[in-house]
Formats: structure tokens, sequence, C-alpha cells
């Protein structure tokens, strides 16, 4: 995979003077829809660290070598 750096920084400086644009209601209405993206992905984290348990430290202990 090649990535075009001056592409994507042309994108990105596009995207930057874009948003700059919008009026200032619309800005805090992106906020708030990030603002909820991140409490459903934190959410997710948490339920997947919860269901996943926890595993012993003596489990991940190298095993001695039969010689």
């Amino acid at each position: 995979m090649t990535f075009d750096l001056q592409r994507i920084f042309e994108s990105k400086c596009a995207l930057r003077r874009s948003l700059a644009q919008r009026p200032v209601a619309e800005k805090l209405v992106l906020l708030d829809v990030l603002r909820d993206r991140a409490l459903a992905i934190r959410a997710a984290a948490k339920r997947q660290a919860a269901t996943m348990g926890r595993e012993s430290r003596s489990e991940h202990r190298a095993k001695p070598r039969n010689a």
C-alpha cells in the first residue's frame, strides 16, 4: 500500500478550511456528535474488558523446559 502524502495533506487542509467556515452552532452540533461517539466507544471497551475476564499471572509465566 502506498500513500500519497501530498494528497493527504491537501485533503486535511481542505477539511480544516471547511470546518473553519461553518457557523459556530454547527460546530457545537459536531462536538456533541463526537462526544456521544466517544462515550459509546468507551462503554463498548468497558463491556469488552468485563467479558474477557482476568487471567492470572501464573498462566503467563515461562514454564521450565524438560531437558
